[in-house]
């Protein structure tokens, strides 16, 4: 199958975006920018750039930012009784000044993310979801707060009580992404979190109407492995939006959209693949993108 187009968050999308790399000859990310944040002066974009990291091999051990880093930047303003509580790398922060400065020209963050992934010499494509700001905020205990604030300064300390997508009325997918969702042989939604991962990408106005008109079969991952989430804080979001942690809750939240759901277990009244989606190695991650992309290839015209 030549070209594959996957909706993707943070680590499990990320993951998967690295095995499709080569299992696939054209592959586009289409990166949730929810999470973005202005700090430092430049502008972060957390998913598009961790998937960004992941394909240029260059993810750090601790499945953020890049390997090998250095902490100057972070030790100064410590030093100087400036905040910290967002930590960058050196060469992370080089990255955010390249994408910065491009904004600051006048382009958009397709054009200034597109600078980034030049710069670590990586050859898919990852679109950031939409040119046009999205911000989620999240509200635990009583008080609202932005995404990242929730994440690193409370801890992701819930329950969670609401998720708001501040800034969806104004903002549209990208005219690239929507091209490349119209032009893909397979659209694969990744294992990343389906609330606040994937769900600021299907909530943009156009976007599941692009999907469903799309020719491609379009086939999700569940985040879920023995009906609990990998990693991060999915299992409290997915329970304040009331999405059962398991095949069939996935199938539900997705089920205007999905032609199939690969899974490490059935769901009832899709057509699946039942199979291990473990990422934890680079073995894993190859052999779930073969299957991922050999599953797809066999419900083409099915649509």
């Amino acid at each position: 199958m030549d070209s594959v187009v996957l909706l993707s968050g943070g680590t499990g999308g990320a993951k998967l975006a690295r095995g499709l790399l080569e299992a696939c000859d054209d592959l586009t990310v289409v990166a949730n920018t929810g999470d973005d944040v202005d700090v430092y002066g430049v502008h972060v974009s957390p998913d598009p750039d961790l998937v960004t990291y992941w394909l240029a091999d260059q993810i750090d051990e601790r499945g953020w930012g890049l390997r090998d880093d250095t902490w100057r930047v972070m030790e100064a303003l410590e030093r100087a009784g400036r905040p910290h509580w967002f930590r960058l790398g050196d060469r992370d922060l080089a990255m955010c000044l390249v994408r910065t400065e491009r904004l600051r020209a006048g382009e958009t963050l397709t054009q200034a993310h597109r600078a980034v992934v030049d710069a670590l010499g990586v050859e898919a494509s990852v679109l950031p979801m939409s040119d046009q700001p999205v911000a989620t905020w999240v509200t635990a205990r009583g008080r609202s707060i932005p995404f990242q604030e929730f994440m690193i300064v409370e801890r992701a300390e819930g329950p969670v009580e609401e998720v708001e997508l501040r800034g969806l009325d104004r903002a549209r997918p990208s005219d690239a992404v929507l091209q490349a969702i119209a032009e893909a042989e397979a659209i694969v939604i990744g294992p990343s979190n389906p609330v606040i991962s994937i769900g600021p990408i299907l909530a943009l106005p156009g976007m599941r109407e692009a999907l469903r008109a799309a020719p491609a079969p379009v086939v999700a991952v569940s985040p879920f492995v023995g009906g609990r989430a990998v990693k991060g804080p999915t299992d409290a979001f997915c329970e304040q939006a009331g999405i059962e942690r398991s095949a069939d809750g996935i199938a539900r939240a997705y089920a205007d959209l999905l032609d199939a759901l690969v899974a490490d277990e059935a769901a009832d009244g899709l057509p699946g693949l039942v199979t291990d989606t473990l990422m934890d190695t680079p073995v894993d991650r190859a052999r779930l993108a073969r299957e991922v992309v050999g599953f797809a290839a066999s419900l083409a015209g099915s649509r």
